[in-house]
């Protein structure tokens, strides 16, 4: 457990802020992720139970880790769609931490990552996880961002230009091994941007280990977690990033965990049809994003690998991404080509 977190000062706040006065015993924690993302704890103090989430240690970028702007997304989020943890309080006196934190409301559900619990691996309830997984989806791209006062989340003029954009650029800053086919990958990117006709919210990491299940009914989505990064834009944007960490058995290592490469679930294809004909979209560009969500994970993972090789990070968990972000490009590159609808 951090000794530079002052946990008797936190019970106090949290008792005090939280009208927690009558619970009694001592404050409980537990991390839930530890590393170089933000740092995440389940607290508890008597019955009471919620989550704390605050910025790694040590010196950070400016502008990286804004508790208070994840505070403040899911407390607009939450109003309009409950499945987001509700948020419940924001701090950022150094007198309590030494970062700013918040908390919030602790979700309750099964979370599929690499394992299935051991009754839910039947084919047909791999299929039933599937098609609740991508109505979830289209449920969130349903609600108007209009009418609920959520067009202030961000910036949808432009939005798909500047991300392909601004990802471009983010991989040129963290290059490592040099691949070839990526200058024709990001030449062609460019040159084919569609354009967004659509708006609505994006959670923008929408994948299954982010996902809560009803531990007893696989058809019943409890909760949708990490909205760190979601905003207003391009809903095939969001769909795309949710089928590319979708793997299929036969996909090449990427460095992605998830049970779906197991056979009986649904195939990103049948997926993206799901979607269409629940949400009444024309996913005829759907390659073009879904091109761009492999390029834009594989990214993700050279800005790992990239502070891996420079020393910066010492985890030898890093040492083979570059397989997977070459894979992953791969996978970029035949989607420009091979149809998947």
């Amino acid at each position: 457990m951090p000794k530079n977190i002052n946990w008797s000062r936190i019970k106090e706040y949290l008792r005090t802020e939280l009208n927690l006065m009558d619970e009694v015993g001592e404050l409980e924690i537990r991390p839930f992720t530890s590393g170089y993302s933000n740092l995440t704890y389940l607290v508890r103090i008597g019955q009471w139970e919620g989550v704390l989430r605050r910025p790694p240690f040590g010196e950070l970028p400016a502008k990286a880790h804004d508790m208070k702007r994840e505070y403040n997304l899911l407390k607009r989020i939450y109003s309009v769609y409950p499945k987001a943890p509700e948020p419940l309080l924001y701090c950022e006196d150094s007198n309590i931490m030494d970062k700013h934190f918040y908390v919030m409301e602790l979700k309750k559900g099964v979370v599929l990552d690499e394992d299935l619990p051991d009754d839910w691996n039947t084919p047909q309830i791999k299929q039933q996880i599937s098609k609740a997984f991508i109505q979830e989806l289209v449920d969130l791209h349903h609600i108007d961002v209009y009418k609920n006062n959520l067009d202030s989340l961000g910036k949808p003029e432009g939005f798909l230009k500047r991300q392909v954009n601004g990802w471009i650029q983010r991989y040129r800053q963290s290059k490592t091994d040099d691949l070839p086919l990526v200058e024709k990958l990001e030449n062609w990117l460019i040159d084919n941007i569609p354009n967004s006709t659509d708006v609505t919210i994006i959670h923008n990491d929408f994948k299954l280990n982010n996902i809560m299940f009803d531990p007893e009914n696989p058809n019943q989505i409890t909760a949708v977690l990490d909205w760190e990064m979601s905003t207003i834009g391009d809903p095939l944007l969001d769909l795309a990033i949710s089928l590319a960490y979708w793997t299929e058995e036969g996909d090449e290592e990427t460095g992605l965990t998830a049970v779906t490469n197991q056979p009986g679930f649904l195939t990103r294809r049948e997926l993206a049809i799901l979607y269409a004909e629940a949400s009444g979209r024309d996913i005829s560009n759907l390659n073009y994003y879904l091109s761009f969500a492999f390029y834009k994970i594989a990214v993700v993972l050279q800005q790992i690998y990239y502070r891996y090789k420079s020393g910066e990070v010492d985890d030898e968990r890093f040492a083979n991404l570059n397989i997977g972000i070459r894979n992953l490009m791969l996978q970029a590159d035949k989607a420009t080509h091979v149809t998947i609808v």
